[in-house]
């Protein structure tokens, strides 16, 4: 399992890291930039859904994982409580498969115009503060607060002296659900490169792009193709579940080639543009939105299926079986971008303020959500709940929480540059201007 979704995409404006051009007048002038704000807004429900759903698998053991002990498996699960349903063990397998790189491939969608305005190295200055920024305030405040109900729950003293020392002590930084900040930086800085010394390669990619508008069946075999070889070698010698954390760099080996071609997929569609090609709101991509349902389900039950007999050999699972799943897991990820993606262009292209509000407080929610989620489940260990009316519970209070935080972060000095934005000025110059003649 990640340890967390942003879900956050590239910032092209003022708005914080997310599939939409700029807040306001580019953002939404279309059906294509429409449906994919709004795409942005149910990214970050699923994110906390996702997270909030964590502690009541029934695929996880009884007792609660030791904080000081490796492997740690503490980062992916902060706490588990005794309600289990077998409900939220599939809704989070499925997210795992493709979650992750569908918001690669939205961060990647509008990078290069934004390449092209402001040129490599403004880009790349602006790229390392709003993305920088809000990764060290994170490793460094919040995620420190968010898993000390990790170490509590099995703690034989929890106050924060103990904590703190117990902490320090560990031979990592916990990352939590930033880690994908720092990928998505690399990223972003392998597309500068790109910009600046092989251009040809994303104007091919946009080509492609522009073709799948009619036959996005092409387009999607051989996006497949290259997530087969992208993940399947890194499966086969690292597993598809190891975690590696170095400092404060964390990274699961299996996907970052993975991510990293779904992130070129969204900048070739990018460069070509969304209201036509692959991403055309009229495309047979989102007309034929129930053929990619198909292949969602019929993909994820494969890999499922394969997972499950893979894991029921006691001994180690056949190469050719090991394979099958992670080649399976590669479809399903890629089937399962197609469908979300689809059935928001045929669907999502409606205007709603409260969706306007989440897209645009969508990065923030990301960077907050993840410790109102964990001392939530923590709180609730007790409650004489179900697993799923917790886990509703757990989502409905901290994306509430984690929302509002995000709209006050603006009102306070620094708040902006914390959620990946622009800090707001308190009055313009052409309003100055006039204060000037007044006086």
């Amino acid at each position: 399992m990640p340890h967390g979704q942003i879900f956050t995409f590239d910032n092209s404006g003022s708005a914080p890291e997310v599939p939409a051009a700029r807040a306001g007048g580019e953002r939404g002038s279309t059906k294509s930039s429409l449906a994919l704000s709004n795409l942005r807004a149910l990214v970050i429900l699923i994110v906390v859904g996702f997270h909030s759903a964590l502690a009541y698998l029934s695929s996880q053991p009884a007792s609660p994982f030791p904080f000081d002990a490796a492997p740690y498996e503490w980062r992916a699960f902060p706490v588990l409580d005794s309600q289990r349903w077998l409900g939220l063990d599939i809704f989070c397998a499925w997210q795992d498969v493709y979650l992750m790189a569908l918001m690669f491939f939205l961060s990647a969608l509008f990078t290069w115009p934004s390449l092209a305005r402001k040129g490599v190295q403004k880009f790349m200055a602006d790229r390392l503060v709003r993305l920088g920024v809000p990764f060290a305030f994170a490793i460094t405040v919040m995620v420190p607060i968010a898993v000390w109900p990790a170490y509590r729950v099995t703690a034989a003293d929890p106050g924060i002296v103990a904590y703190a020392y117990h902490y320090l002590a560990l031979p990592f930084w916990p990352n939590g659900p930033m880690w994908f900040l720092w990928q998505l930086l690399v990223l972003t800085l392998m597309a500068a490169a790109l910009h600046q010394f092989a251009p040809r390669l994303v104007a091919r990619l946009g080509f492609l792009s522009s073709t799948a508008g009619a036959r996005p069946g092409r387009y999607f075999a051989g996006l497949v193709a290259a997530s087969v070889l992208a993940y399947v070698p890194l499966a086969l010698a690292f597993t598809p579940w190891a975690w590696s954390n170095s400092g404060p760099l964390s990274i699961q080996f299996c996907r970052p080639l993975l991510y990293a071609v779904f992130y070129l997929a969204g900048l070739g569609v990018g460069a070509f543009g969304l209201d036509r090609g692959l991403l055309a709101a009229d495309g047979m991509l989102a007309r034929r939105w129930f053929v990619w349902l198909a292949a969602a389900v019929t993909s994820f039950l494969l890999w499922m299926g394969l997972t499950a007999l893979a894991m029921s050999d006691k001994a180690q699972a056949p190469l050719v079986l090991q394979v099958g799943v992670d080649a399976s897991f590669a479809l399903a990820c890629a089937s399962g971008c197609f469908f979300v993606t689809a059935s928001c262009l045929r669907f999502g292209a409606v205007r709603s303020p409260l969706l306007d509000s989440l897209a645009n407080n969508a990065f923030g929610i990301y960077l907050l959500h993840y410790v109102f989620v964990v001392w939530l489940q923590y709180a609730l260990l007790g409650a004489p709940l179900f697993a799923f009316a917790k886990a509703a519970v757990v989502f409905a209070i901290a994306l509430a929480l984690s929302w509002a935080a995000t709209i006050g972060l603006r009102f306070i000095p620094f708040g902006s540059r914390i959620i990946g934005e622009e800090p707001k000025l308190l009055y313009t110059p052409k309003f100055a201007s006039r204060a000037r003649i007044r006086a």
